[in-house]
């Protein structure tokens, strides 16, 4: 089988952690079979760059460990050329696909990304295989938008998405039941298991003594972090030994900043660049607990790998987190909840966990994930093929 996948939902030069689940599933998918990726990067005029892009140069030669990838201009304006992202992007990767003459399409991202599969995979008539990872439906910018989402999940020959969750608003959007399933993310299990939390303390430089959370991902407002600052600060009363690590980069990270000097939790909250796989297992194994506080999640990875690490979390109720977690592995709250997120991590604090035990509940591994998607891929191929 020979795979070709159409996406931006995979690291870059300029961003080497972006697409993480997919580059995992990636990586083992393409020990099994031929595979390569075509990445379809918007390219604006250059007066018409946003300030916010202006940094982002992205080296079209980059190479990725494991899966083979090529990096595809296509030409865009600003917010305006939205919804023709998609009929840009096939007309630019379409002479690249059909080189490599693929047996069938697999795509990450719905819209615009998913838009530009379909077209390619109509072209070249062969079948698609879309992803759902959770933004591309739970965040549709317009309504033509909407309409050319609807129109891809009508229109694939399958709809994986990442969460149960994600599973019912792909079908409530279009998504045909029979040709839709959820793949949950898994992680790298060599790597996120139970650690020595005091040989990462050391490593890392983090007080032996200290009630360590640890966040781990983008610093975006809507993952919570203006309410985890608020939190820690009505805590530090009760937990002077509190020391909170929020880990990655991000557009937020100068308003978190302020808002952790506005709060006077500067000796209490760091922020710490992105950093390696290994390294991020390191942070997980420092920590006493997990948190995610996030306004909307699909399947988020970081779950995964703090639970295979043993280590409980902190959540918000929204989208695929109560699928992967509950009371015996941490405390789920509501978003947007700065109180209600005091109260869980005081309580998960205060609690003793069997790190064992919840690594054992939470063994799902890339390998395992793979699988999954084959499986689909080689029955969206064989379907069509039947139907020839």
């Amino acid at each position: 089988m020979r795979v070709a996948v159409i996406t931006r939902y995979f690291p870059t030069s300029h961003e080497p952690w972006a697409g993480h689940s997919a580059y995992q599933t990636l990586r083992v998918l393409a020990k099994q079979c031929e595979l390569k990726v075509f990445y379809p990067e918007s390219r604006y005029p250059p007066l018409l760059t946003p300030r916010s892009r202006a940094g982002r140069q992205l080296d079209f030669k980059h190479r990725v460990d494991g899966v083979e990838v090529e990096y595809i201009p296509y030409p865009a304006l600003p917010a305006v050329s939205r919804p023709l992202n998609g009929l840009s992007a096939s007309r630019s990767i379409l002479s690249s696909v059909r080189t490599y003459r693929p047996d069938i399409i697999l795509n990450y991202i719905v819209y615009p990304d998913g838009d530009a599969a379909l077209r390619v995979a109509r072209a070249l008539r062969v079948p698609l295989v879309v992803t759902a990872i959770g933004s591309d439906l739970n965040v549709i910018p317009d309504p033509l938008c909407g309409w050319l989402t609807r129109r891809v999940l009508r229109n694939t020959d399958f709809t994986i998405t990442v969460s149960g969750d994600l599973l019912r608003k792909a079908r409530q959007l279009g998504a045909p039941i029979e040709k839709s399933a959820a793949v949950l993310n898994g992680c790298n299990t060599a790597i996120f298991h139970p650690g020595d939390r005091w040989e990462a303390r050391s490593a890392l430089g983090v007080s032996p003594d200290a009630e360590t959370i640890v966040y781990i991902g983008r610093l975006d407002l809507a993952k919570g972090l203006i309410e985890l600052v608020a939190a820690v600060a009505k805590l530090r009363a009760r937990r002077p030994q509190l020391q909170v690590w929020i880990v990655g980069d991000g557009p937020a990270r100068q308003q978190i900043s302020d808002a952790i000097v506005a709060q006077g939790v500067s000796d209490q909250v760091h922020l710490v660049p992105s950093c390696t796989t290994e390294k991020v297992a390191m942070w997980m194994a420092a920590s006493n607990l997990v948190t995610l506080p996030s306004y909307r999640e699909g399947c988020p990875n970081v779950i995964v790998e703090a639970l295979a690490s043993g280590r409980p979390v902190v959540a918000t109720n929204v989208g695929g987190i109560p699928e992967l977690m509950d009371d015996r592995s941490g405390r789920l709250i509501p978003a947007r909840d700065a109180a209600a997120l005091e109260t869980a991590l005081d309580e998960v604090l205060s609690q003793a966990w069997d790190e064992k035990a919840i690594a054992s509940r939470h063994s799902r591994n890339w390998a395992d994930v793979s699988r999954d998607v084959e499986n689909i891929l080689t029955t969206a191929l064989d379907r069509s093929r039947s139907v020839v």
